[in-house]
């Protein structure tokens, strides 16, 4: 899409419009600072993705519109958890992000913060881990992608 003030609000009032939940979406600037790329992740039958791709072909400052296949795509998430640590659970939270290869990327006397990259299944199954050890607050980016 052209990278200028207000296609976001087209295009997301597009799905508002028609009533289609937007699962989740990420934008952000390309090579080139004229064009972002917009990923929008939905669920749906066919011929709802077929209308929706007829509807942001219709709008103007969509240059293109590619439908990605999960296995023929990277996807990544981009999720910060705030975690309670203390001298009794860092041992177990530090192995645990570790093996997730994340990174603690803060940390003070009561808590962390982690940072952990990967599809969506990888990024619940962290944050599932954490739960125990007590989560403070979460910001996940949604999910981002290449075709191969």
């Amino acid at each position: 899409m052209e990278n200028h003030s207000g296609v976001l609000s087209k295009i997301s009032g597009l799905f508002s419009r028609r009533g289609y939940n937007i699962h989740s979406l990420t934008v952000g600037i390309t090579e080139d600072p004229t064009i972002s790329r917009m990923t929008i992740v939905i669920s749906g039958d066919e011929q709802m993705l077929e209308q929706i791709s007829k509807q942001l072909n219709k709008l103007i400052d969509v240059i293109k519109i590619i439908e990605l296949d999960p296995l023929k795509s990277v996807c990544r998430e981009l999720a910060l958890i705030r975690v309670s640590m203390n001298q009794n659970n860092q041992p177990i939270i530090t192995e645990t992000v570790n093996i997730f290869r994340g990174k603690i990327v803060d940390l003070d006397t009561k808590s962390a913060i982690i940072e952990i990259t990967g599809d969506e299944e990888k990024v619940s199954s962290f944050i599932d881990l954490m739960k125990p050890h007590g989560i403070k607050e979460i910001v996940r980016t949604g999910l981002t992608a290449l075709e191969r």
